[in-house]
């Protein structure tokens, strides 16, 4: 205690204050570094198509590198925090204790240097006798016992501080580079050091309302954003509302993370969790590959999980500051091992919608396959999927008008087969959509019996089917209400040249010329005049 005071008292909190600007250099040279690699390694790599056993081995070393790296700064920032709060402790103890000394002192005690008050004497002890004596120390003592235990209070403060701080760096795994993590063990380190910093996970907003998780993340500083990316990048990464490029950056850390779980558990995996290890090791390559691209083509993870069949939400080019903005809804049979097929439309879609605008670095377009599409069996002849998705989908577009910079830009929603049925629900339900234009292909029915029961203008809603459409021209009216092909139905007409189901995003097709267009703001072309 005697000594305690005394540093205490007289400490200089410089060499911790240096310490934690070293520690959160080393944090961010780290991400750097990670950044780095994917964009000019890994990335022009996949993107060169590197092929063979020498590239397997070759890519498998090179993640396992990008993904320690990752580990590495996660507890470098981990480290930061814990000495950035215990400075902060230790000031305010600090502040305490000379504030305590200073009161003791100006009320007329003298204070020792090993931190004991001494009583004031305010009669010459050669009076004690004197019956006013024991009542005038007393009086005049009134307030040394708090003193004292302010005092104590203040020390003690420290020195717990001091303790949890050198126990939390204690149980920090010491990482290098030939280690490699699963999420467990990192979100152990990290409870602890959020305990230790006054962190609440519960302060991340639940995802229901896509402008408050925007004020949110707004209202922290740049290190308490850093420490939630680093901290759950799961959570963080699913807030529809936050900027593109972080949830990317969450979402990508939460991958490895999620990857180096299976890698780890390799031997012991289950079917289910080796269709999602294959799968997405799969995602992260096809991401991967756009990282060295120019900005309009490269890919955003913007949400993935492994329920059920797997879920992904991937935006090529940034929302944010787009123009034109399209948001494709997969249908029936989608899941996470025919993901791909969905990167390619979204592409397509965004070649056409560029051409068409004139300025493809103005668009970008998003597969968003987060609800769980139904197989080819019941499920897809009922409404339960479309309605239980549908919030989802709503949040979702909310959270993109929420985080878009600028002036309002153009928004449509693309639904196909089942994926139609899903947009229709959204709209319809709650505040809609907010969609500008809405185009739906191959539809068995958008939930509604009329278009004017929808949020976005009937006239801009448009209505492609191909002739030879089974799903469209067989299944439409059903189950799913009104064919939305219909006249009555009060929906626009969307001339299409393609054939079959799937058709649509053909290359040199007006079906997809059209689709371009209609995200870029304008109107179809008609067909040819019969």
């Amino acid at each position: 205690m005697p000594e305690l005071f005394a540093q205490l008292l007289r400490q200089d909190f410089s060499d911790i204050d240096a310490a934690t600007a070293s520690w959160k250099r080393l944090a961010k040279a780290l991400d750097d570094t990670q950044a780095g690699s994917r964009k000019r390694v890994t990335g022009p790599l996949h993107k060169a198509g590197w092929a063979g056993v020498s590239a397997t081995y070759g890519f498998a070393a090179m993640e396992a590198t990008e993904s320690k790296l990752g580990t590495a700064e996660l507890n470098a920032r981990l480290i930061a925090v814990i000495l950035d709060t215990l400075a902060t402790k230790m000031r305010n103890a600090q502040r305490k204790l000379r504030s305590a000394v200073t009161d003791a002192e100006t009320a007329g005690h003298t204070v020792r240097d090993d931190g004991w008050v001494e009583p004031r004497q305010v009669i010459d002890q050669r009076y004690h006798n004197d019956p006013d004596y024991q009542g005038l120390q007393q009086q005049a003592n009134s307030s040394l016992g708090g003193f004292r235990a302010r005092i104590d209070e203040a020390v003690t403060e420290a020195k717990s501080a001091s303790q949890t701080a050198a126990e939390a760096l204690h149980q920090l795994d010491p990482f290098d580079l030939d280690k490699r993590y699963g999420g467990a063990h990192a979100q152990e380190d990290v409870a602890r050091v959020a305990e230790f910093a006054g962190i609440n996970p519960k302060d991340i907003p639940d995802g229901q309302n896509p402008q408050q998780s925007k004020d949110w993340w707004a209202s922290l500083d740049e290190e308490r954003r850093q420490f939630y990316l680093a901290a759950y990048p799961d959570r963080i990464g699913a807030l529809d509302g936050l900027p593109a490029p972080t949830r990317d950056e969450a979402n990508r850390s939460a991958l490895d993370l999620r990857l180096n779980d299976y890698a780890l558990r390799e031997g012991s995996l289950g079917y289910h969790d080796r269709y999602n290890y294959r799968n997405l090791a799969t995602l992260k390559d096809r991401l991967d590959e756009t990282d060295s691209g120019p900005p309009h083509k490269q890919m955003y993870l913007l949400g993935f999980g492994t329920e059920k069949d797997g879920r992904a939400i991937v935006a090529l080019g940034n929302p944010d500051t787009a123009r034109h903005t399209a948001v494709l809804v997969p249908g029936t049979d989608n899941q996470l091992d025919n993901y791909g097929g969905q990167l390619n439309r979204i592409d397509k879609l965004q070649n056409a919608a560029g051409k068409a605008a004139g300025n493809g670095e103005g668009v970008s377009v998003i597969s968003w396959m987060d609800y769980d599409a139904p197989e080819i069996d019941l499920s897809v002849t009922t409404q339960g999927r479309a309605r239980a998705g549908a919030e989802d989908l709503r949040d979702f577009t909310h959270g993109l008008r929420s985080a878009h910079e600028g002036e309002r830009g153009h928004l449509t929603v693309i639904g196909h087969s089942y994926g139609s049925s899903m947009t229709g629900a959204a709209d319809a339900g709650g505040a809609g959509l907010e969609a500008d234009d809405i185009v739906v292909v191959g539809s068995p029915g958008l939930t509604v019996e009329r278009a004017d029961q929808l949020h976005v203008n009937p006239g801009h809603l448009w209505v492609g089917a191909s002739t030879d459409d089974f799903v469209s021209n067989w299944t439409s009216g059903l189950s799913l209400s009104v064919d939305p092909k219909e006249p009555r139905f009060g929906a626009q007409r969307m001339y299409v040249d393609t054939s079959g189901h799937s058709g649509y995003w053909d290359d040199g097709s007006q079906s997809l010329d059209n689709q371009g267009r209609i995200i870029a703001g304008l109107k179809p072309r008609p067909g040819p005049s019969r």
